[in-house]
């Protein structure tokens, strides 16, 4: 077992399933002891002397400062914050309805705020602590039917550039990943649902300048560099974890 997490605390948001899973993971895989802090209980299997859950409703934010009192009375302090759990539905401004306008802000943009806040008495106590935000490259560009998830994760990287440049004298970092396509089970019933999904997989391998999709792992090992004291001297950066694709230009098909 490698150790660049030895002795370091984390809270993992929606760390029981797709890429939070892969986050957890690899953070226990790296010596850290963490706290999956989402709505649903994660399978048994993930779960250890070293993993625990903590269950919180992201929207509810009395839940969310209950969430983080208890990580930290559980293992004694906090040194790291992933803020990964979202949501994402497929409406234009048109179809959206105030209320789904207001649901994707306070579960992709509103929870991350109010986590930080909560969290950061606690990281300020235990120094070289580190924020780490789960952003996407459609905070950079935008798929078809996505303004207020487009919105939001904007809203992510711009916020992460602010508490790194407000906490650093703190000793508190603050960095994003803007993940593109990672493999999920949510992201294989979406191309299984397509006519011709045979099609549809060919296309977004020719997508990517690496030849392959994004798997959870790949995110959880730049968010263990991003966590550790390896990166000491990296905040306020968004990392763009894409496999090349936003670096790709498109060309018409024969």
């Amino acid at each position: 077992m490698a150790d660049r997490l030895a002795g370091k605390i984390a809270i993992i948001t929606g760390g029981g399933r797709g890429i939070g899973a892969g986050i957890t993971q690899r953070f226990a895989a790296e010596g850290a002891k963490v706290a999956i802090v989402q709505r649903n209980a994660p399978t048994e299997t993930m779960l250890n002397e070293r993993v625990i859950y903590v269950k919180a409703d992201l929207a509810n934010s009395r839940e969310i400062g209950s969430a983080v009192e208890a990580v930290v009375e559980r293992f004694g302090g906090l040194d790291i914050l992933v803020n990964n759990a979202g949501i994402m539905f497929e409406k234009t401004v048109d179809e959206m309805t105030e209320a789904d306008w207001d649901q994707m802000m306070n579960i992709n943009l509103k929870a991350p705020f109010l986590l930080t806040k909560a969290a950061m008495p606690h990281l300020r106590k235990r120094g070289g602590a580190s924020i780490v935000n789960i952003g996407s490259i459609e905070g950079l560009a935008s798929n078809p039917g996505h303004p207020a998830y487009s919105a939001s994760k904007a809203g992510v990287h711009g916020f992460t550039a602010a508490v790194a440049v407000d906490h650093g004298h703190e000793g508190i970092r603050c960095n994003a990943i803007a993940p593109g396509w990672i493999n999920s089970d949510l992201s294989e019933v979406y191309i299984d649902s397509m006519v011709d999904s045979a099609r549809v997989r060919r296309e977004l391998l020719a997508m990517h300048p690496v030849g392959r999709l994004g798997e959870p792992r790949d995110v959880g090992n730049l968010a263990v560099w991003l966590a550790s004291d390896e990166s000491a001297f990296v905040t306020g950066q968004i990392s763009i974890m894409d496999g090349g694709r936003t670096k790709k230009l498109p060309l018409p098909t024969s």
